[in-house]
């Protein structure tokens, strides 16, 4: 087995290895552990409070979540990549987007307020929506400032905020309810919860990390981080609309009986989403970091009288550690999503009985939206890397021409199919969007398709002998222990065809336990 067959190989340069698998591991327990007490927060609301409160205390939240899109425009994603290319700017590239997302809050917390009226809310809403407001803009800085760490390749510190961010919810909400206080005081532990993080965060940022931001509204830097941003602005309106417009059309031309059973398999998805999310949320830095090296070696070669003359990007590319840091990336997402599609292809009706049988008709609809799983899980790395390495603009283009045949479709299939229509839709958009990615990639990096196919191949085998297992088991046993089965049936296939090794394992269990180097 060569160096790159391994998902997780930590002999070759296991320094930043280490710190990607420690960040990862912490990171995505985190992401559990809060989708965990967010649903046992849910469960509680739901249980305590009548339909009417229930959905005015989450239309509030919904109406400042639309809204909180216009304070980042994406500088959260600028903020780590600069960070991550040049710590000693910190501090200036810190001062700069807080410049710019200060004017932009009080802009934007304004437009929803004056929004919120000019819709006609009724009075308890309408408050509701005031101090959703102040959520809104606590959270906008403290991603901020979590941004910032993270182009120190640090999230050890983000993941304990994410789950303290929840059991502070969830704590001061328990009471409200026991005391009867109302859907006022409801909110204000949603208010506590992201005031702790902004302190948190910003006392990280400012006294652990010793980054003392200075505003500075006529700084230079300030256009430039502007510029750059525009294109990850674009990405997140054109995602925010791919993500949700398809449920709008749905409704539009289908009813909300189709919604409701596409919202069944698309929320299923949406859970899953915090796997591909929590690895790239370390990853991304250190991309943007090996692409800064790299630039130096790939624009000039030294000629034997020591003289540096410039050669064409194209042949400058070689295999460099990002080469190597990404088809890992793309090895280690095959080996989580394709088992986790199959798996749940397999066992769709068992799992849709879980909800009701009044649900039986999205079984279906749930296979065809799993399908799409692989290629949702490797676009998250693919576009990482092009908005690491200062192609955002394209990646930006990308999501634009994908929403755009997703509109296409959608009012195409969804007239003929309903939620078979929209569910078509997903794997078509996603494999859309990956493709065009995928295209982007060898003009930035030495890849080895060949090696990725190979892994492809094995991972797929080891799926499909866990799916017979499952069809076996699936007249005779709970769907729980088939689970408890077919995981670990999976692995060992996988080890014998030699997908991983023994490493990998030792590697990622001691991500949580040695402190990274």
């Amino acid at each position: 087995m060569t160096e790159q067959e391994s998902a997780l190989n930590p002999r070759s340069n296991p320094r930043p290895i280490s710190g990607i698998a420690k960040n990862t591991s912490y990171f995505t327990l985190a992401l559990v552990i809060q989708k965990i007490i967010s649903f046992a927060y849910f469960a509680m609301l739901a249980r305590n409070l009548p339909p009417d409160q229930l959905g005015k205390y989450y239309l509030a939240i919904s109406f400042t979540t639309i809204f909180a899109i216009f304070i980042d425009l994406g500088l959260g994603n600028v903020l780590t990549r600069e960070v991550a290319k040049r710590k000693e700017q910190a501090r200036d590239l810190l001062g700069s987007v807080l410049a710019i997302k200060i004017p932009l809050a009080l802009l934007t917390w304004g437009a929803a307020i004056i929004a919120v009226n000019l819709l006609g809310y009724e009075e308890l809403t309408r408050h509701l929506v005031y101090l959703s407001c102040l959520c809104m803009v606590f959270d906008s800085f403290t991603l901020t400032f979590f941004s910032c760490l993270r182009g120190f390749h640090n999230l050890t510190f983000e993941s304990i905020a994410s789950v303290t961010f929840q059991l502070i919810a969830l704590i001061f909400g328990f009471v409200v309810i026991k005391l009867e206080l109302g859907l006022i005081w409801l909110m204000l532990a949603m208010v506590s919860a992201s005031t702790f993080n902004i302190i948190f965060s910003s006392s990280l940022v400012f006294f652990k990390w010793r980054i003392k931001p200075k505003l500075n509204w006529r700084d230079p830097l300030i256009i430039k981080i502007f510029n750059i941003a525009i294109p990850f602005a674009l990405f997140a309106v054109f995602q925010r609309f791919y993500m949700y417009l398809d449920t709008v059309l749905l409704s539009l031309l289908a009813g909300p009986a189709q919604v409701g059973l596409y919202q069944v398999a698309f929320k299923i998805v949406f859970a899953l989403q915090f796997l591909p999310m929590a690895f790239i949320a370390s990853l991304y830095p250190v991309f943007a970091s090996y692409w800064k090296t790299d630039l130096g070696r790939r624009h000039f070669e030294v000629s034997p009288s020591g003289k540096k003359s410039q050669i064409p990007e194209s042949q400058g590319k070689g295999e460099s550690q990002l080469s190597i840091t990404f088809e890992r990336a793309l090895n280690y997402l095959l080996i989580i999503s394709i088992p986790i599609s199959v798996g749940v292809i397999t066992l769709a009706d068992k799992i849709i009985l879980l909800f009701s049988s009044e649900y039986a008709a999205a079984v279906l609809p749930l296979q065809l939206v799993m399908a799409a799983l692989v290629f949702i899980f490797i676009n998250f790395p693919i576009g990482s890397l092009l908005n690491a390495c200062d192609k955002q603009k394209i990646n930006t283009l990308n999501m634009g021409i994908t929403l755009g045949a997703s509109v296409f479709l959608n009012f195409i299939l969804i007239p003929l199919y309903g939620v078979v229509g929209a569910s078509i839709t997903v794997i078509f958009s996603n494999l859309l969007m990956f493709i065009l990615g995928l295209i982007q990639v060898p003009r930035i990096i030495s890849f080895r398709p060949r090696q990725i196919a190979l892994a492809f191949i094995k991972i797929l085998f080891s799926a499909i002998i866990m799916a017979i297992i499952i069809l076996l088991l699936k007249p005779v046993m709970n769907i729980f222990i088939i689970i408890l089965l077919a995981g670990p049936a999976y692995f060992l296939v996988l080890f014998l065809c030699r997908g991983f090794r023994k490493e990998d394992i030792v590697s990622i269990v001691n991500s949580f336990v040695k402190k990274s180097v």
